[in-house]
């Protein structure tokens, strides 16, 4: 299940009002307008488009509430992320409906490296990376976001959960190749590595 397919099972049936935080180029939130859904996507550099709006979230405000609100992969990025979570809290109806696409950076170790690092490309001029340095280069990479231990603690404020699950990342998230999206998942199943991506639905308390 991709994270479009597990977005919509996640959220009340089409049309409901649906606000996406960090919504870039649009193209999930042109996908969920598609469907039927009444979409407000906003984000400093959203584009053009009567579905988006360019500005932060700690700004933005609307007439009605909303039933649902969307973050893909950008909770991470904020930087007071107890006053986000409260203000997106503050934009939901009673009962709304919180649903993340998100990773924990952290989950990374040293048999995961080895994975990812003998499917990525290389050449004369790109050797391949070892897993430890691999491993040293991705936390340089990522330790100034938030890990999901933190995001979790923080959404417990005001959300109650539903779903928490750990799902492939690095395949289709960092190697753009899906074909692996299926071994990626075995081999979190066994055991043999971690998983960095997780999906999340909570409701507002």
């Amino acid at each position: 299940m991709n994270a479009e397919e597990f977005v919509v099972r996640s959220l009340p049936h089409a049309p409901c009002r649906v606000l996406e935080v960090g919504c870039g180029a649009g193209d999930f939130a042109r996908a969920m307008a598609g469907r039927g859904y009444l979409v407000t996507a906003i984000d400093p550099e959203a584009p053009e488009g009567s579905i988006f709006r360019r500005v932060m979230l700690e700004d933005f405000d609307d007439e009605e509430l909303f039933d649902a609100v969307v973050a893909n992969r950008s909770l991470h990025h904020i930087h007071e992320l107890n006053g986000a979570l409260a203000k997106i809290r503050s934009l939901l109806v009673p009962g709304g409906i919180l649903i993340l696409n998100e990773f924990g950076w952290e989950q990374m170790d040293t048999k995961t490296a080895h994975w990812y690092v003998t499917h990525v490309p290389h050449s004369p001029r790109h050797p391949p990376l070892s897993p430890a340095e691999f491993l040293a280069g991705w936390i340089a990479e990522h330790e100034h976001f938030h890990t999901s231990v933190a995001m979790r603690e923080a959404l417990h404020a005001e959300f109650a959960l539903k779903i928490l699950e750990w799902v492939p990342y690095l395949a289709g998230g960092e190697l753009e190749r899906l074909d692996l999206i299926e071994e990626e998942q075995s081999l979190i199943r066994s055991g043999t590595i971690d998983p960095i991506g997780f999906r999340y639905v909570g409701t507002r308390r």
